[in-house]
């Protein structure tokens, strides 16, 4: 009798911590909805960014400030290890390494750069919509323990990336994106200090490649 009561009194708390978090876990729709929302009325956004490259045996960490502006504007200053641009206006897209002194240029509407995903953060997709097979990723440990992450393929990356992983805050902001590509890298980006809504100037997203600087046509890195 005593192990059968010493049973219940251990498995009680794991139930009852079981049934807690099945009833605090959200409905996909309504999380990939409310994140619709939140981003669907921004206008512009700044933060902070960690990149994460995983692959060829290799890791590679670079840090920097990333602006964002509606209608398809992003600009990515790198600061460590070395200085890097990478710029869109909307209409053309630059990848710019002032020390190879040679600047990369695209047509904004033909880039397949792997930072194409973070269009959810300019507000301008559905999650549904985007991500096949949106569910919800509770065997990924996210970065604070009330956050949530979401799951899904791209529908206009699925040749060359494999799986999203979008880390989702109760306010319902996206502070991780993780892209798992076929051959098995994946590319982790991390953001914080977030300012939504702020003043940015459309000249911060022009670029014209210094004197001296070589012009490649053609897509980026």
């Amino acid at each position: 009798m005593r192990v059968r009561w010493l049973r219940f009194a251990i498995l009680l708390p794991l139930t009852a911590t079981l049934l807690t978090a099945t009833a605090l876990a959200p409905d996909v729709k309504s999380l990939a909805a409310a994140v619709d929302e939140h981003y669907n009325h921004l206008r512009s956004l700044e933060a902070e960014f960690t990149e994460v490259y995983r692959g060829s045996g290799m890791e590679r960490t670079e840090s920097g400030t990333l602006w964002l502006k509606k209608p398809g504007k992003m600009r990515w200053e790198y600061r460590s290890p070395r200085d890097k641009l990478f710029v869109s206006n909307g209409r053309d897209a630059w990848f710019y390494v002032p020390e190879d002194r040679q600047a990369r240029r695209t047509e904004a509407k033909k880039l397949e750069d792997i930072r194409s995903p973070l269009a959810f953060l300019l507000g301008k997709t559905k999650l549904e919509k985007e991500l096949q097979g949106l569910s919800l990723a509770p065997d990924v440990q996210p970065l604070q323990p009330e956050n949530f992450v979401l799951r899904g393929v791209p529908r206009a990356l699925a040749d060359r990336v494999s799986e999203i992983l979008l880390e989702i805050t109760p306010q319902h902001r996206i502070v991780r994106i993780v892209i798992e590509e076929v051959d098995g890298a994946a590319t982790e980006y991390r953001f914080g200090e977030m300012k939504e809504d702020v003043a940015i100037a459309d000249g911060r997203f022009q670029f014209k490649p210094p004197e001296g600087t070589e012009t490649v046509e053609g897509m980026g890195p």
